[in-house]
């Protein structure tokens, strides 16, 4: 998409519809340079780990919206920085990393960034790593063209200084420094690659005011920033986590089912901000969605499009259909199909066993399963009618038959309301 002034003035509102403007420098002015023509931005991401989780999820989409407004995308990995740690949002120094591990965590970084963010067009965007800048850079240098640039009166009254230094474990000269070379980062890019546009979550405003004030007063330039409100859950408890933890967008550390089910579990008091600050669903499609949510909110119409939505952008649309056919099978009470078997595997334990094993001994398969302790469990358990396949109780019978078998490769079965066993056939 090319860049056109109505595009950029319709983004900038668009992005203060969806609450997505806490603090900028001066709007007219960045509206301005937005209407002018394609401006170059960054956002930079901590490559503490080898996975975005959702926390980073907002400035990445961040970046997919300027982007789709004909504006040119730079993604910074912090490898320089990593290995100093920002304090903010932090009450006590945190480990620091070394070379390897960032590299690792920057590669993993890199794959995933790409799903979100167009990295081949001719105008595409760039991942740039502030290693590559600061690692000659020597410390008398670094105090002449950039310390001497900021005063420690200014640094101090910082907000996310001022709360470490009034914590017990105090900060350290190395993590107070931070900010100076985030400040760098934003002037060497401005130098380098032409970049007038830093964007970032709220804690970050003081960071990326240093880099303004940096660039004005060393390169004589007007530069902007733009920041977005930390985003929060009504209940009080930290976005982004799950009772297992972390929420990633590896489907490694957290399976596209589980992520698209962490979506659909969105509180009614959060799903309209989620659906306006982390979807690209225009404003209108947002405002239909929530009138036909308070006509019953029972149907959690809201959230099962924030969580389509949300999954299809970070996992593709194939895994939004695989989650919603494990979840009709698991929670919807739909008769399962081959297609909807298939896609439970991962989600629930599975086993391979011979198409005679199914058909033989009933109470056999159960242990091999874990779906009994004991051949004895499994009978105490059968007259309880505790089992069903495929959605469907046993009712007294002590065998399976070949109709059980779906497709003849597959079946499920389950031991109360909850425990789950995936069974594929094996026909040889």
């Amino acid at each position: 998409m090319g860049h056109t002034t109505e595009g950029a003035a319709d983004l900038l509102a668009d992005l203060e519809a969806r609450g997505l403007v806490h603090d900028t420098t001066d709007r007219a002015e960045l509206a301005a340079a937005l209407a002018a023509g394609p401006i170059t931005l960054y956002h930079g991401i901590d490559p503490s780990a080898d996975s975005l989780h959702i926390g980073n999820f907002v400035g990445v989409l961040m970046l997919r919206r300027f982007q789709d407004a004909g504006h040119r995308v730079v993604v910074l990995v912090g490898g320089s920085t990593g290995m100093v740690g920002d304090p903010g949002g932090r009450s006590e120094e945190r480990n620091l990393l070394d070379e390897q591990a960032l590299a690792t965590n920057v590669a993993g970084i890199r794959g995933q960034l790409e799903r979100l963010v167009d990295f081949d067009r001719a105008d595409g965007a760039e991942l740039v790593n502030n290693y590559d800048w600061t690692r000659n850079v020597g410390v008398l240098e670094f105090l002449r063209d950039v310390g001497k640039h900021a005063t420690v009166n200014q640094m101090v009254a910082r907000d996310s200084v001022k709360s470490r230094m009034a914590s017990e474990h105090g900060i350290s000269y190395t993590e107070f420094s931070y900010m100076l070379l985030q400040a760098f980062d934003y002037w060497w890019l401005h130098e380098n690659k032409g970049v007038t546009l830093q964007i970032g979550g709220s804690d970050q405003w003081g960071n990326i005011a240093q880099g303004v004030d940096l660039i004005r007063r060393r390169s004589r330039s007007a530069v902007h920033a733009l920041t977005w409100p930390l985003i929060t859950r009504a209940d009080g408890q930290k976005f982004g986590k799950s009772v297992d933890g972390a929420v990633w967008l590896d489907p490694e550390r957290t399976l596209p089912y589980e992520f698209h089910q962490y979506w659909l579990n969105t509180a009614d008091a959060d799903v309209e901000r989620f659906l306006l600050q982390l979807t690209l669903v225009p404003l209108d499609r947002v405002r239909e969605v929530m009138a036909t949510h308070a006509e019953a909110p029972e149907q959690r119409q809201a959230q099962r499009v924030l969580a389509d939505e949300v999954t299809a952008l970070v996992h593709g649309p194939e895994e939004v259909t695989r989650a919603n056919l494990a979840r009709a099978v698991l929670f919807g009470g739909e008769t399962p199909t081959g297609e909807s078997l298939d896609a439970l595997r991962g989600i629930v334990p599975e086993t391979t066993v011979t198409a005679d094993a199914v058909q033989g001994d009933l109470l056999e398969l159960l242990v091999a399963t874990g779906l009994a302790k004991s051949k004895g469990d499994a009978r105490r358990s059968l007259a309880d009618n505790a089992y069903a396949v495929n959605g469907v109780k046993l009712d007294g019978r002590d065998q399976l038959v070949a109709d059980d078998v779906i497709e003849g490769r597959v079946l499920l079965l389950q031991k109360g309301k909850k425990t789950r066993h995936l069974v594929h056939v094996d026909p040889s």
